[in-house]
């Protein structure tokens, strides 16, 4: 599969929630990938693997540890059920939210559930919308996919490969379908449309310092 076959192979879902007595926006993301239950187990939980595809991590990967992704988020494992769920919180930016990953056999293909739950913090709702989010788990999604399929090590450059028309075209994808997400969740469609703007040029912008 290419990339662009990747991002269309994901279904999205953005739900309104509470937590702790405030509300949440909850995005989802689904797909099925064509390996082993245990085989996406272990992408998802091995400390010498995750580099492979996704980021450097450092702390203890078991209930209870905390863990860190190099240049991005930490927290804390909450609950480690193989080769099923992984319930961990996401914090970064002074921010804590909830990070849920669920697999189950699909045939001759392994399901996964990724479910991010955060607090609605309003200004930045408003400007950016759930594809802050969702958008990059779709990048984190295809770094998986492609994983699984070729054994490769990171197999795109997430600097500059995200400027490339290939990239573009991704994200512009990603971007568009979390908008359509968010509408179908009550958003108004001006609103989501003006935030799904604004993801696409964060994402689609190579920092200064790697330019």
């Amino acid at each position: 599969m290419n990339p662009l076959e990747h991002v269309k192979a994901v279904t999205r879902e953005v739900r309104t929630g509470e937590r702790d007595g405030k509300p949440t926006k909850i995005a989802i993301a689904h797909r099925s990938y064509p390996a082993e239950p245990g085989d996406v187990w272990d992408a998802l939980t091995s400390a010498e693997r995750l580099p492979r595809w996704f980021l450097p991590v450092s702390g203890d990967l078991r209930v209870g540890g905390r863990y860190q992704f190099e240049g991005n988020a930490g927290g804390v494992v909450e609950t480690c059920r193989q080769p099923e769920l992984i319930k961990t919180t996401w914090e970064g930016g002074g921010q804590v939210s909830w990070l849920e990953i669920r697999l189950s056999p699909e045939g001759e293909q392994t399901a996964l559930e990724l479910i991010h739950e955060a607090h609605v913090d309003p200004e930045f709702a408003k400007q950016y919308g759930p594809g802050a989010v969702g958008v990059g788990w779709d990048g984190a999604l295809l770094g998986l996919g492609l994983h699984l399929e070729s054994g490769a090590d990171r197999p795109v450059d997430a600097f500059t490969w995200p400027t490339t028309p290939e990239g573009l075209e991704f994200h512009r994808y990603a971007a568009d379908d979390w908008a359509r997400a968010d509408i179908a969740d009550g958003t108004d469609p001006a609103e989501a449309r003006a935030a799904t703007e604004a993801v696409l040029a964060f994402y689609t912008t190579v920092p200064e310092e790697q330019s």
